[in-house]
């Protein structure tokens, strides 16, 4: 809320060129307390609310490029991007038409279609773990049916996860009072739990660069310790790269460190930007899948034409090595330009977390230890300056081809001010 503002920036938020008039105030206030009568806390997803940094939500109204506008004409140097599905930025041009021309021909059909093939064939040849793979609708639908497969294929019941990562809000992966919990970066505390547990775990399930506590990368030998205890102790190893799929290298985060899963979790970029998720792996494990084996998955939209022709108009253009090297770029130039002493810039390929503390960020403790009502501050002195970076701390900004140096220089001024202040 503005009266959690400091004078200097309840004033900046006033005289700004991009910044709110009240009539704009007023009118997102309406739709504010309309949305709230109708859809739980007003919105669809939680982290919209801003419930961690305060204020009330714009509504946004369209995006191009590199740029979100809301619902009263504001325009935004946006680093949300959809959270990270939108590598190319909003609008773009080739998605569109592919999504229009996928339209006109039907956007339902409840049938196999040749693009579902296209874009399972396209998957499998980027992603190195990946044999075959399923297409549903949801990250949650994906991760949640990777544990199904885990537990099918095991015979066991068992999963290990890690605190602060995010697999979606399947009871099994957000609440599930069985499963084990280890700290992230943490293979000591893995292998103990092995030790203990080993022959009944299905499944050890991990965010392999965690992107929902912010960046967090793994440490040295950490990946390779969880494939090793994998073997060991005879559960799979599944890693949910929804976020990192196709964005911190095309074959996501496993190609970049070396480490082959057993499964595999995709989503965000994997779907061009519309509803689309995936999980693969070893063919062993996938032809247990009904309707070959026993473990049943079913959805009425999975594959449907509208994702499967987006994702296709994105995933061919990420052949090009070019574009993880524009990325890498633009994410390097703008992980410099908001390097300050009080703050850790945490950074693996086009996402970033700029954490609140002096000290590298190894886990959610770590994360949860920052000066997370200066990360609110900072939140609303750049919307305020007209760029918007994910409203919590516990998120990453997500570089896009859509940025450019005006972009990152706009962000670092505004950011460099605030830092200094």
């Amino acid at each position: 809320m503005l009266d959690r503002m400091g004078a200097t920036e309840d004033a900046a938020l006033r005289s700004f060129a991009g910044a709110a008039s009240p009539a704009d105030e007023a009118g997102r206030a309406a739709v504010w307390r309309r949305a709230r009568a109708v859809i739980p806390g007003g919105v669809n997803s939680p982290v919209r609310a801003w419930g961690s940094v305060g204020g009330e939500p714009f509504f946004a109204r369209r995006g191009e490029g590199a740029y979100l506008e809301d619902t009263d004409g504001k325009r935004y140097v946006d680093w949300v991007q959809s959270w990270g599905p939108l590598v190319f930025g909003h609008a773009d041009p080739e998605v569109v038409e592919a999504v229009q021309e996928a339209a006109a021909d039907g956007t339902t059909f409840g049938a196999p279609t040749e693009r579902e093939v296209e874009l399972a064939e396209e998957i499998c040849a980027a992603v190195p773990s990946v044999e075959k793979v399923r297409l549903v609708s949801s990250g949650t639908e994906a991760a949640m049916s990777a544990v199904r497969l885990a537990r099918g294929f095991t015979g066991r019941g068992r999963i290990l996860k890690f605190a602060g990562c995010y697999h979606g809000h399947a009871d099994t992966l957000l609440i599930d009072t069985d499963a084990l919990v280890c700290p992230f970066n943490d293979a000591d505390a893995v292998s103990d739990a092995v030790e203990r547990h080993g022959e009944q775990l299905a499944g050890i399930v991990v965010e392999p660069v965690a992107g929902n506590m912010g960046v967090v990368p793994p440490a040295p030998g950490f990946l390779e310790a969880l494939r090793d205890l994998s073997d060991a102790s005879g559960a799979l190893l599944v890693f949910d790269e929804v976020i990192t799929g196709f964005r911190v290298a095309r074959g996501g985060a496993q190609e970049r460190y070396g480490v082959r899963p057993d499964l595999t979790v995709l989503g965000k970029i994997a779907g061009g930007g519309l509803p689309l998720a995936a999980f693969g792996g070893r063919a062993e494990v996938m032809d247990e899948l009904a309707p070959e084996g026993p473990v049943y998955q079913a959805g009425t939209l999975s594959g449907n034409p509208l994702a499967t022709a987006a994702a296709l108009a994105v995933l061919r253009r990420l052949r090009d090595p070019d574009v993880y090297r524009q990325l890498e770029e633009t994410g390097a130039a703008l992980e410099a330009g908001l390097r300050h002493e009080d703050v850790t810039v945490q950074r693996i390929g086009s996402m970033l977390t700029v954490f609140f503390r002096s000290a590298p960020v190894r886990n959610v403790e770590d994360a949860r230890a920052g000066d997370l009502d200066r990360y609110g501050a900072f939140f609303r002195h750049l919307l305020a300056h007209g760029i918007y970076v994910a409203p919590s701390q516990f998120e990453a900004f997500f570089v896009s081809t859509a940025h450019g140096p005006g972009e990152v220089e706009r962000t670092v001024e505004a950011a460099q001010e605030f830092l200094a202040g």
